[in-house]
């Protein structure tokens, strides 16, 4: 930067790039807080993550694309609670060589993902880090009083469903590292899990779904046996047919050329997919009211008696209990 114009100071920084995507509330981001009021009859739903550069993500990731995952791994938490988007805090910690180009990268990106979500930036902070990039986003969501969707309330016999695709986060970043069964994949399956593990997809229509017809929801963010088992525990195991989790063309396509990757697709984390126990008497009608959106519920498995990890059914007739079922930071 030396020799280079200045860079703005915090106060120029936050009124060029982030005061354009203030909502309602925010003031223009000109105050030190912002308010937000629930719509009459509802419950204010609150989740927070960060991601790190070299934990979350590659530093040479294009900023507009961690924009939208910062963004997209708190919506997923609260589509998952069944809550529609009400607004984010944004806690943006900077390296010693941030750019303004990576900003500007990053303020568009944000500004895209806000919109397609329906919902604003409040307010936040912006700090020098004096390490790696951090990026923290603080999600609000609403649901009806009363109405949201806990996570452990799975009772047994209920059925566990899963939307989407599951694996594919995890093998988009083990294609980074040029692993040998990429070369049994076309380039748009490559580009496909390359782009599952940049960009999160929240699945917010899902929300009235699973307030109308789940007892328990969580979204797979660690890894899909690691967070079954958050979802159970006192008394709750679950057998899973491995055979019925829901695989990309591209995921399967890996898995064939390499077996072993069922480890990682079950246990690796960055799918941002709702898992959801429901009651078997509710099932046909929640796979069709998903259906009717266009979003894709498999059945996977049953909520059992007993205790211990996640058991899966493999597809040779052997069951399978992975030890380390998710990601952990600690």
């Amino acid at each position: 930067m030396a020799g280079g114009p200045p860079r703005p100071s915090e106060d120029g920084l936050i009124a060029r790039y982030f005061a354009p995507l203030a909502g309602p509330g925010a003031d223009g981001m000109r105050d030190d807080a912002a308010t937000l009021t629930p719509s009459p009859g509802c419950d204010l739903v609150l989740t927070a993550d960060a991601i790190v550069a070299g934990i979350h993500y590659f530093p040479d990731d294009p900023p507009a694309s961690l924009a939208r995952k910062a963004l997209g791994v708190n919506l997923s938490d609260l589509a998952a609670k069944g809550a529609v988007p009400r607004g984010v805090l944004l806690t943006l910690a900077l390296p010693d060589d941030w750019t303004e180009d990576w900003l500007a990268g990053f303020t568009e990106g944000l500004a895209g993902a806000l919109a397609g979500a329906g919902c604003a930036l409040l307010g936040g902070d912006t700090v020098r880090s004096g390490g790696p990039a951090l990026i923290g986003v603080t999600a609000f969501g609403e649901v009806p009083a009363g109405g949201m969707v806990r996570r452990t309330t799975a009772r047994i016999g209920d059925r566990l469903c899963v939307s989407g695709t599951v694996g594919d986060g995890a093998l988009g970043l083990r294609l980074r590292r040029g692993p040998a069964w990429a070369a049994s994949l076309d380039g748009a399956m490559r580009a496909h899990l390359a782009d599952r593990y940049l960009h999160p997809r929240p699945r917010l229509p899902l929300a009235p779904l699973l307030r109308r017809h789940a007892r328990a929801a969580m979204d797979i963010s660690d890894g899909f046996a690691g967070d079954l088992a958050k979802m159970l525990g006192g008394g709750r195991g679950a057998l899973v047919e491995a055979g019925a989790v829901p695989l990309s063309p591209a995921a399967a396509a890996a898995l064939a050329a390499e077996p072993g990757l069922i480890a990682p697709i079950l246990t690796g984390g960055d799918d941002y997919e709702v898992l959801c126990a429901v009651a078997p008497e509710a099932l046909d009608a929640f796979l069709s009211d998903c259906a009717g959106i266009g979003l894709a519920m498999t059945p996977v498995g049953t909520v059992i008696a007993g205790d211990g990890p996640p058991a899966f059914a493999m597809p040779d007739g052997t069951r399978h209990e992975f030890a380390a079922g998710s990601f952990s930071h600690f």
